[in-house]
């Protein structure tokens, strides 16, 4: 096993390499796991989430208050908040998770040679999977989930925020596992360590098969060039929605409003609206009225001030600001070109919406918007893994290799190719 590169060796990081070399040993074990038996694992820690919210909620309460107290931004903290609703829909998604196909074993391609040789690619599991994520314990759970499913050990660092809820949930995920006889150590938290544990796991490679950041545009940009461990990027989201000359004023009014309202503080949420100036007279006041009615502070351009004059005026930040709040930039747009030129210069490829009735400006829309997801005539917040029908999902990938959008748990996989022959040699 190769060693990982360390500054000096120190007890700390020796117990760490300890937690990673049995999540490879766990690994093993997870990988030729029946589907039975992780189903049945999934089924306990549903059950277990469900049922102890007297273990769960008060761990919660008391990060919640600590993120209170060190100034955790409102965003984060609806991120971090976990109460009996969201619990129970937690558990519903594991449920759903192992109703899933299992995708270890698929047959993704095959052929038999001229030879004889018979030839099959078929899908197996990464082997142990790192996450570093921020303030998420949904994820703790989520990820959990997807990584035993599809045959993975995980290595969690969830952060100082979520420290005391990620305690209790991946207690709660062992013990599940050891009362269907799979390992423990096949879900592990690392939070224990720090920052230098968050360090050590980027430079874990041998150790950890893939690393997955999911937060902050600032922590997955120095988890990808800080890791020698291969990484999932998964995205900050600059999300747009165009409104263009023919949109149905109606959903134009809808689509924003549920696109930023409904959960402000998530990667899908609208952070930048597009008007067609054609358009703008007949649709801003409406759709920015109801969003001003709902607490939205509206940065607008000039010509958006003119029709809007609530809005104050938006910065050149603006434009490329993830808010993750009740804050939304606006921009009057001389047409399609226009729009799409803008999303080329801040978008950073996470979800994208038309809302038009013009079937010319759809296609070009769909075609030439390079993002991991694009919309006609629908709100943002469906690009999810759990409205994919993913049951969950690992996170929302803005990279273009291996996986792309709403990652669930045949991306959790690679491939491995079989060759059954009789005997045959290379002339």
């Amino acid at each position: 096993m190769p060693e990982i590169a360390v500054v000096a060796p120190s007890r700390t990081q020796n117990t760490l390499l300890a937690v990673l070399d049995d999540a490879r040993v766990a690994s093993r074990t997870l990988a030729t796991a029946t589907t039975d038996l992780k189903n049945r694992a999934l089924a306990a820690i549903a059950d277990a989430v469900e049922a102890n919210a007297g273990r769960i909620i008060p761990a919660n309460d008391l990060d919640l208050a600590n993120g209170r107290e060190n100034g955790l931004s409102d965003g984060l903290q609806d991120r971090l908040r976990l109460d009996q609703t969201r619990l129970t829909a937690l558990a519903d998604a594991v449920r759903q998770i192992a109703a899933l196909a299992d995708p270890v074993g698929e047959n993704v391609r095959g052929q038999s040679l001229p030879n004889g040789l018979k030839l099959s690619e078929v899908r197996v599991p990464f082997g142990v999977v790192g996450v570093i994520y921020e303030a998420r314990p949904n994820v703790t759970i989520d990820i959990a989930a997807l990584a035993l499913k599809s045959g993975n050990a995980v290595v969690l660092r969830g952060g100082s925020a979520a420290q005391n809820t990620n305690r209790v949930l991946v207690e709660l995920i062992q013990e599940s596992l050891a009362r269907v006889g799979l390992p423990g150590e096949s879900v592990q938290t690392i939070d224990e360590f720090g920052r230098d544990g968050a360090h050590q796991l980027m430079q874990a490679r041998g150790y950890v098969d893939v690393l997955i950041p999911r937060g902050s545009a600032e922590l997955i940009s120095t988890v990808v060039a800080e890791s020698t461990v291969p990484v999932i990027e998964t995205g900050a989201g600059v999300v747009h929605v165009f409104l263009d000359e023919s949109a149905n004023p109606q959903w134009a009014v809808d689509i924003v409003a549920n696109a930023k309202l409904q959960r402000p503080s998530v990667c899908n949420a609208l952070e930048t609206l597009l008007v067609h100036e054609a358009a703008a007279e007949r649709l801003l006041p409406s759709v920015l009225g109801e969003l001003r009615s709902s607490g939205v502070t509206i940065h607008g351009d000039e010509r958006t001030r003119a029709l809007f004059p609530d809005a104050v005026p938006a910065t050149e930040e603006d434009w490329s600001t993830e808010y993750m709040s009740l804050d939304l930039s606006v921009r009057v747009v001389s047409g399609l070109d226009e729009a799409l030129e803008h999303i080329r210069t801040y978008s950073t490829g996470h979800t994208e919406s038309i809302v038009t009735n013009d079937l010319a400006n759809t296609e070009r829309f769909l075609a030439e918007v390079d993002s991991a997801v694009v919309m006609v005539n629908a709100s943002t917040r469906f690009t999810d893994g759990g409205e994919f029908g993913f049951g969950a999902e690992v996170g929302i990938s803005t990279q273009k290799l291996h996986a792309r959008g709403p990652m669930g748990l045949s991306e959790l996989t690679s491939t491995k190719w079989i060759v059954r022959g009789a005997g045959q040699v290379r002339g």
